[in-house]
C-alpha cells in the first residue's frame, strides 16, 4: 500500500470517527477480516473478533441513541472525551510500528484535529435541530450523517487522492459550521442575558415601590 493510500485511510477514519466513531471501527474491521479491504500499518488490530464484537455492540446502540432528541446531544457530550482520542489513534496506528515516531506523532495531532472538526460540527447541529419538537429532522440528519461517514470511508479506500479532496472540503464545511453555531449561540445568550437583567430590574423597581409605600 502507498503513502497516499495510508494517508487517506488514516485521514478518514479519524475524520469519521469524529461522527460514528463504533461504526468505522467495526466497519472497517469486519471488511479487511472477510478480505473486501486491506488496512494499513497497526490497523489491522480492528480485524480482531473481540474488537468487531465490541465495536458492533457499541454500534448497535449509537444507532439508536442517536435518532433520539436530547439523547443524541446527552452521547455526543459524553463522546467529546472517547472520539476525539480516538481520531487521533486511527491516525497514528495507520502509519505503523516501523515508521518514524514524529511521523506517528505528527499523524496522531492531525487525526485528533480532523476528528475534532466532524465531532463539534455534528453535536452543534444536532443541539439545534434538538429545539424543534418534531423527531423527523433528527432522524434524517442522524441517516445523513450516516450515510456521509459510509461514502467518506468508501473514498478513502478505493479513491485516496479524491478522498483527500473531500475531506479538505467537509473540514471546511465543519469549521464554518463551528464558527457560525458558535456566533448563533453568543447572540442568543446575549439575548437571554439582557431579558434576565431587564426582568431583574423590573423585580427590583416592584420590590423597592412596595417598600416605599410601607413607609408611608
Amino acid at each position: 500500500m502507498d503513502a497516499i493510500h495510508t494517508i487517506a485511510i488514516g485521514a478518514g477514519l479519524a475524520w469519521a470517527s469524529g461522527m460514528r466513531l463504533y461504526a468505522v471501527m467495526f466497519a472497517a474491521g469486519l471488511l479487511a477480516r472477510v478480505g473486501v479491504v486491506e488496512l494499513p500499518g497497526n490497523l489491522a488490530v480492528l480485524t480482531h473478533p473481540w474488537v468487531i464484537g465490541a465495536a458492533g455492540f457499541m454500534f448497535f446502540i449509537e444507532f439508536f441513541a442517536d435518532k433520539i432528541p436530547g439523547v443524541d446531544s446527552l452521547w455526543d457530550a459524553v463522546h467529546t472525551f472517547i472520539r476525539i482520542p480516538a481520531g487521533a489513534l486511527l491516525a497514528a496506528a495507520s502509519l505503523g510500528v516501523s515508521a518514524d515516531p514524529a511521523w506517528v506523532m505528527v499523524a496522531g495531532i492531525l487525526g485528533g484535529t480532523l476528528a475534532s472538526s466532524s465531532h463539534f460540527a455534528k453535536s452543534g447541529t444536532r443541539a439545534l435541530i434538538n429545539t424543534s419538537p418534531e423527531p423527523f429532522s433528527n432522524w434524517a440528519a442522524s441517516f445523513g450523517e450516516e450515510a456521509l461517514v459510509a461514502g467518506v470511508m468508501w473514498l478513502a479506500f478505493s479513491y485516496p487522492v479524491l478522498s483527500l479532496c473531500v475531506l479538505a472540503v467537509l473540514v471546511a464545511v465543519s469549521i464554518g459550521l463551528i464558527i457560525g453555531l458558535w456566533r448563533f449561540m453568543k447572540v442568543i445568550f446575549g439575548k437571554l442575558a439582557f431579558h434576565s437583567a431587564v426582568a431583574a430590574d423590573a423585580a427590583s423597581g416592584r420590590a423597592s415601590a412596595r417598600l416605599s409605600t410601607g413607609t408611608h
